[in-house]
């Protein structure tokens, strides 16, 4: 049995780049395999270890001053999540490009624990907003929440000053999939005037994992940028499909690579077009030479 740890920091880290690679040599040492994201702003990973390795891959990240508070959200597997390790220096821990500076410890909305969050989206006057990317809401989302038309998170300013700025006056309600994204966008929201802003504590995975809530009014399920691509996340209702098939339009909520290795493209596939389509999002790439499945 392994261990998948997600987690996130912000806070000031001092000559990153150095700290990059002695956290990937630490990293390396122990055994554990994921994607770690290190700027001067903090860090922002998954890992995936035994048991032993992940308890000691937090005891290390605790016994640093700068991450003695981490929040670790832990996650029970079969088996590795990751196929190598990854940890690497960014400018930011989530590509935002912004042309002023949001620090989520001076600026940031209120964090809501999940049942707030949960009391909150029933009431007529919040507006839901999901802070990820179009292929992650398409696999799974809050009832009634608002579908970003981003496949970036860097398209978010844009479209917020464009279309989403006529409900600054509005109670907002922003979630992402664990609270580092949320972070820097309530602020963002907040800068640009908007006047209620709140955000879903430790993002839907701990709102999963609580023990009343049980992840209830959440449909489909939560994306993963691991080996999983997802899991389940609403333990409370009979399980909802949202996604259907890129082909037949049949609900389904298998996600594939395209199988012609110069698109690869992620997509909704049912397991007849899978076998109709050669795993291929398009006629095109069914017919491309570079194509994973014999014709």
């Amino acid at each position: 049995m392994h261990r998948v740890l997600l987690y996130y920091k912000y806070t000031t880290i001092e000559n990153p780049e150095l700290y990059t690679q002695e956290h990937m040599q630490f990293c390396k040492n122990l055994g554990v395999l994921g994607r770690i994201l290190i700027a001067g702003e903090g860090i922002n990973g998954t890992v995936s270890g035994t048991f032993e390795q992940s308890e000691k891959y937090m005891d290390f990240l605790h016994s640093d001053p700068r991450f003695a508070d981490m929040i670790f959200k832990i996650d029970e597997v079969p088996g590795h999540v990751f196929k190598k390790l990854y940890v690497r220096y960014k400018q930011e821990l989530v590509t935002f490009r912004l042309d002023k500076e949001i620090d989520p410890n001076k600026i940031t909305g209120k964090h809501l624990k999940p049942k707030e969050f949960c009391e909150a989206m029933q009431k007529d006057d919040t507006i839901i907003l999901d802070v990820r990317t179009d292929y992650e809401f398409d696999l799974g989302h809050f009832h009634n929440a608002v579908r970003p038309p981003v496949r970036s998170f860097r398209e978010f300013p844009d479209w917020v000053r464009n279309e989403f700025s006529k409900y600054k006056d509005a109670k907002v309600l922003t979630y992402c999939t664990g609270g580092v994204r949320c972070e820097k966008f309530t602020g963002f929201l907040l800068s640009e005037g908007f006047k209620d802003v709140s955000q879903l504590d430790g993002g839907i995975i701990t709102y999963s994992k609580d023990p009343e809530i049980k992840g209830k009014h959440f449909e489909g399920k939560c994306y993963m940028f691991d080996e999983r691509i997802s899991i389940p996340v609403n333990f409370a209702d009979e399980y909802k499909i949202v996604s259907k098939c890129h082909h037949c339009g049949k609900p389904t909520d298998r996600y594939v690579n395209c199988a012609n290795l110069d698109c690869h493209k992620q997509h909704f596939e049912c397991e007849e077009c899978e076998r109709k389509m050669r795993r291929s999002c398009s006629v095109e790439c069914m017919h491309a030479e570079r194509h994973e499945i014999p014709a």
